[in-house]
């Protein structure tokens, strides 16, 4: 979006000679005054540049935080005002702006009359004539260093917590471990309680909040990156026989257990007994997103003939069904093919995350 409107040159005070008039039938001089007192009434720095990117206007609220003299940031003096490690990127953003006529967003650190370098939010956007020529930029900067700095902090939190959750599930898993030397008759159970407890660790650790740099390579925890990140430790993943299709959505914590346990349950059954079991065997996770409604389909294909359902549930299956019907409010269907277990969970998008409305 950019402001359109005609620019007049009227005399007033340094940098504030060249005005934008909202309407024609305005005299110039209730311009220039409305234009003085909205820039000194708001409580972020205001500047002006003309449309070649020469800053020749700055409000009082810019000299109170930098504390240097009126005039000594006009032109290119501003960037001297930079950290010197965002110097660089702040300039090839403004000059991309500059060169485009994109709006102009970036965050940096800015020196304040106290020596100290506080975090900025930058934005500009281009004033534009009648014909859509730039006739001169308006832009902010707002103090955000302390909600920068508590980001920062919740972040710092946010890894400890998390790597204390995960060592919790180490502990868990090594006393599994332990008891069943003792006994191994519960080896094989023990086992699958292990592998359990590390799909929920994987699950925790995709869906928990992320900053930038913590974000898993897949991005934004989705639902797709959640099941790419279960079936990632069996070979069949890697040799493009697990499929993951279809619509996407976002899942956080809320959705990521359930779900974890459900897909889990379901790829090492494939991988036992299923059509991973076989080398040509192959799964297919297709996703489909109706309105607030979501259809998840599994479908094994290439695997041993089927007779038939089988005659019991394991504890697991049971679990994982659970899970979905009564954490996430779901249904699931088997339907037992001779090709293979088709499979269908029908789901509210809004149980799977806090941000999605219901």
């Amino acid at each position: 979006m950019t402001v359109t409107n005609t620019e007049k040159t009227v005399d007033g005070p340094a940098g504030a000679e060249a005005l934008w008039i909202g309407s024609p039938d305005v005299p110039l001089g209730e311009t220039l005054a409305t234009f003085q007192v909205l820039t000194e009434v708001m409580p972020q720095m205001v500047w002006s540049t003309r449309p070649d990117g020469f800053h020749d206007y700055y409000n009082a609220r810019w000299y109170e935080f930098t504390g240097v003299p009126p005039g000594s940031t006009d032109g290119e003096g501003w960037s001297g005002m930079f950290h010197p490690d965002d110097q660089d990127r702040a300039w090839a953003r403004w000059r991309h702006s500059l060169e485009t006529g994109e709006p102009y967003e970036i965050e940096y650190r800015l020196r304040h009359h106290s020596g100290a370098y506080r975090w900025t939010l930058g934005r500009a956007m281009p004033v534009r004539d009648e014909a859509g020529r730039i006739t001169r930029w308006i832009g902010t900067c707002t103090d955000i260093d302390e909600a920068k700095r508590a980001a920062e902090q919740n972040e710092l939190l946010s890894r400890e917590l998390s790597h204390r959750i995960k060592n919790i599930f180490a502990v868990i898993s090594g006393l599994i471990g332990l008891t069943s030397r003792h006994d191994p008759q519960i080896k094989p159970l023990a086992k699958d309680l292990q592998n359990r407890i590390a799909a929920l660790g994987r699950a925790h650790e995709f869906a928990r909040p992320h900053s930038d740099h913590s974000r898993p390579l897949l991005g934004t925890s989705t639902l797709h990156g959640l099941l790419i990140e279960l079936f990632r430790p069996y070979p069949a993943f890697d040799e493009g026989r697990i499929v993951v299709e279809g619509d996407d959505v976002v899942v956080d914590d809320r959705g990521a257990t359930p779900v974890a346990l459900a897909f889990h349950e379901l790829a090492t059954n494939a991988a036992k007994y299923g059509a991973l079991s076989l080398p040509e065997g192959s799964v297919t996770v297709t996703v489909d997103r109706q309105g607030p409604a979501l259809k998840i389909s599994w479908r094994e294909r290439g695997g041993p003939t089927l007779d038939g359902p089988p005659t019991r549930h394991g504890f697991g299956s049971r679990l994982a069904e659970l899970s979905i019907v009564q954490q996430l409010g779901g249904a699931v269907r088997r339907d037992w093919q001779a090709e293979g277990l088709e499979l269908e969970m029908d789901l509210l998008v809004a149980r799977l995350s806090r941000e999605t409305p219901a």
